[in-house]
């Protein structure tokens, strides 16, 4: 639908600004991490232009709602990057989420992998997870499959415009869902299976797998490498993008050794990347695995960026050993006051 804001402009912020972005009506605040020089990251600028319909003009009432915001801005901005790119690279940001999520739920407890949330009692910035994000996303991608998109980008531009400037509950949701896309077309989704998305644990059964072609090609090309019967000069990677490039190094195994990352560090020089995505990828990984050539290049990192995206994981992995920690301890004396007072106060409960 129309956009409604009147203008729409980005304000580049200081690299301590600890989100990738924020959503005000006509000036979305950015984090200087996605200028990468070729355009990879844009899909951030994505998001925050599509909360000018989810977030802006039909705001989740409270923090327990957050998925309405973030489930449909992350299901927006996949559209957006499919409009603009084409359906692969969609399909790429798809596949990367979700491997982001499922690793994720690993990690949290059952009760914070559901959509409507229970903060009783809590601090509401626990709602921020990849779950309102990217399971919102899922069942908004469930019921368009299911529906097909000539019956659910209708429904999808009612709810915008029926909803317009106003703050909403699941509970809204659910009756709107229930009388303008259930029940207009009965037998397709039932409320059982959509309270399931809503209210239940974890990923239901028929989640969508978005599965890239170029992804395949990539662990098979991985696959080769690993086993010896392909050298690291002859894999196409002059035409990788960044997703594949966060593809490769997500899917390395942790048993790589020492003398297998300096060979890659050598020949693709990823410890000395640029791209704010990709370094933070390959530093994890490293630490993960041992590989000490890191140190310096990863002290400046964590100085220079204030993303808690960027930092938290990066922190979180290097407390896990007593070497570890000491390092996180004096970097971060360092870095603590150039960070904003959030990131301030998640890696001090890190480091503590």
């Amino acid at each position: 639908g129309d956009y409604r804001w009147g203008r729409y402009d980005l304000l580049m912020l200081p690299p301590s600004f600890p989100f990738g972005g924020m959503e005000n009506p006509e000036l979305s605040f950015i984090t200087p991490t996605v200028v990468a020089g070729d355009r990879s990251l844009v899909s951030l600028i994505a998001h925050e232009l599509a909360h000018s319909w989810s977030g802006n003009l039909v705001t989740n009432a409270s923090w327990r709602d957050l998925w309405l915001n973030e489930g449909f801005t992350s299901y927006v901005e996949n559209r957006i990057m499919e409009q603009v790119f084409g359906v692969d690279r969609a399909v790429m940001e798809q596949a990367l989420s979700v491997q982001g999520l499922k690793e994720e739920l690993q990690n949290l407890s059952a009760n914070d992998s559901v959509l409507h949330i229970d903060l009783q009692g809590r601090d509401p910035d626990d709602a921020f997870s990849g779950v309102p994000y990217t399971k919102g996303q899922l069942f908004l991608m469930f019921l368009e499959q299911k529906f097909g998109r000539d019956k659910f980008d209708p429904f999808v531009r009612q709810y915008f415009d029926d909803h317009a400037f106003e703050s909403i509950t699941t509970a809204d949701f659910e009756q709107y869902l229930q009388q303008n896309l259930l029940s207009k077309y009965p037998g397709i989704v039932s409320n059982e299976e959509a309270k399931t998305w809503i209210y239940g644990t974890g990923l239901p059964q028929g989640t969508p797998q978005p599965q890239s072609d170029a992804f395949n090609k990539v662990q098979q090309q991985l696959d080769s490498w690993l086993t010896g019967a392909a050298s690291l000069d002859s894999l196409p990677t002059a035409d990788w993008t960044v997703h594949e490039w966060l593809y490769f190094i997500n899917n390395l195994p942790l048993s790589i050794s020492a003398e297998q990352m300096a060979q890659l560090d050598a020949a693709f020089e990823l410890t000395q990347s640029t791209n704010a995505e990709i370094a933070h990828a390959w530093y994890l990984l490293a630490l993960k695995t041992g590989y000490q050539e890191i140190a310096a290049p990863l002290e400046r990192y964590l100085i220079n960026i204030g993303r808690r995206k960027l930092i938290i994981p990066l922190y979180k992995q290097l407390a896990t050993t007593p070497e570890g920690l000491a390092f996180a301890r004096a970097v971060y004396e360092k870095a603590r006051p150039g960070y904003h007072p959030l990131s301030q106060g998640s890696v001090d409960e890190l480091l503590k």
